[in-house]
């Protein structure tokens, strides 16, 4: 099982690289149309966001002095339901801030998922900076942990000397490893009555918490009702080019901001990002529920492939991420993701286009697909029939016991 799951961080930490030009390599009039789904933090700020940042208004926001962070702060602790809320570089930074003001004795404990962002991305930060032991508890299938299982941990760090005490569970909305999944409104309940009962603080990874909102068709305050804390990231779904907010108490972000401060998050004239995050809120409904529909679109055109090279679970796209499952052991992800993203003379004679499509080797038996603000519908249709022709080309040679070699990107 270790080796696997090292071989699923290899395969992530791994950048896909285009083939040199060879017998099969096609180079079209221009280049290929590009349909990048390997995540959306890819994304390029629109024109009304650049317009934006432009005509920011901006002061030194370390003094309290940006209007347009001051107003941001405003909107975001408004529509997530907090008294107040903090603009920072990056979730991350946002998520290790929370760490920090909710436990501030060295050697406290985070409950948090074992796929979860803040235990397998964040380079380790709540034990590297803040001192604080993760407990990593298994993650089910959508995101949630067994809550048996999570009170007995509890339980037993409260009536042991030997073990660390807990103080904190950190919960993550929508939930990346798991596909995009949301966390239901019971469960949150749930997990807060439970804190509740052992003085536990609850905080919540919500870098994409819109997307979660827009599934259960709520408010956002309806979510983070059940939390102490939530980061929100305006730079994956939202579109922005960078920053997030972090929102609490009144005096839990007072706290927020001194640790800002100490990990070099404060910055100055930071209203040109604010500006561009103001955008991406008040799109976030249209754009989130559009890349809803086409997420939900492409993994219904692979189910209607019936393909034995690839399958992917509907039951589990809930948002905006699509988890593609490779079948068979003929093809691996990153094999398929190198097909995608080539072009060949094949493919041109075909279908008469050139199309380069880029997804995520996500795991040893997983590629990834995220929609995001610059993927059309016109996109994912491409995307689709790209994955179609892959695989069909795929399984004719195959048929006739040959191993399809990837051709060139050519000039993806």
């Amino acid at each position: 099982m270790l080796a696997a799951r090292g071989a699923g961080a290899a395969l992530r930490r791994g950048r896909l690289l285009a083939a040199g030009a060879g017998a099969g390599a096609v180079q079209p009039r221009g280049p290929p149309r590009a349909v990048d789904l390997r995540s959306d933090t890819v994304t390029r700020p629109c024109a009304g966001m650049r317009r934006a940042m432009a005509r920011a208004a901006v002061g030194d926001d370390d003094y309290g002095e940006d209007p347009a962070v001051n107003e941001l702060q405003r909107q975001a602790a408004g529509i997530l339901g907090m008294e107040e809320a903090l603009f920072v570089p990056t979730a991350t930074m946002a998520n290790l801030i929370a760490v920090m003001c909710h436990c501030q004795r060295r050697g406290a404990q985070l409950l948090l998922g074992r796929d979860s962002h803040l235990h397998l991305y964040e380079h380790g930060g709540a034990a590297q900076v803040a001192g604080v032991h993760s407990q990593a508890l298994p993650d089910l299938p959508d995101g949630t942990f067994d809550l048996d299982r999570l009170e007995l941990t509890v339980r037993e760090a409260h009536g042991s000397r030997y073990h660390p005490r807990p103080e904190l569970i950190c919960l993550e909305n929508t939930h990346s490893s798991a596909g995009g999944r949301v966390l239901p409104l019971t469960y949150l309940q749930q997990v807060r009555g439970l804190a509740d009962r052992y003085g536990l603080r609850v905080h919540m990874d919500g870098a994409r918490l819109m997307n979660a909102a827009v599934a259960q068709d709520v408010e956002p305050a309806r979510i983070t009702q059940h939390c102490d804390s939530v980061s929100l990231c305006f730079s994956k779904g939202l579109g922005a080019p960078a920053g997030a907010v972090l929102a609490g108490r009144r005096e839990f972000v007072a706290e927020a901001w001194r640790v800002r401060k100490l990990l070099g998050g404060g910055m100055r004239q930071a209203g040109v990002l604010a500006a561009a995050a103001h955008v991406g809120l008040e799109h976030a409904e249209a754009t989130l529920r559009r890349d809803h529909d086409n997420a939900r679109r492409f993994a219904e055109g692979i189910q209607e492939l019936n393909s034995p090279v690839c399958s992917v679970n509907l039951t589990a796209v809930e948002t905006n991420i699509v988890m593609v499952s490779i079948r068979g052991g003929w093809l691996s992800p990153t094999e398929l993701c190198e097909h995608l993203r080539a072009v060949s003379e094949e493919e041109l004679a075909e279908t008469g286009q050139a199309v380069s499509v880029l997804l995520f080797p996500w795991s040893a038996h997983t590629v990834r697909a995220v929609w995001h603000c610059d993927i059309s519908a016109r996109d994912t249709e491409l995307a689709k029939n790209k994955l179609e022709f892959v695989a069909r080309k795929w399984q004719e040679k195959l048929a006739l016991g040959l191993r399809p070699t990837p051709p060139s990107a050519g000039g993806a």
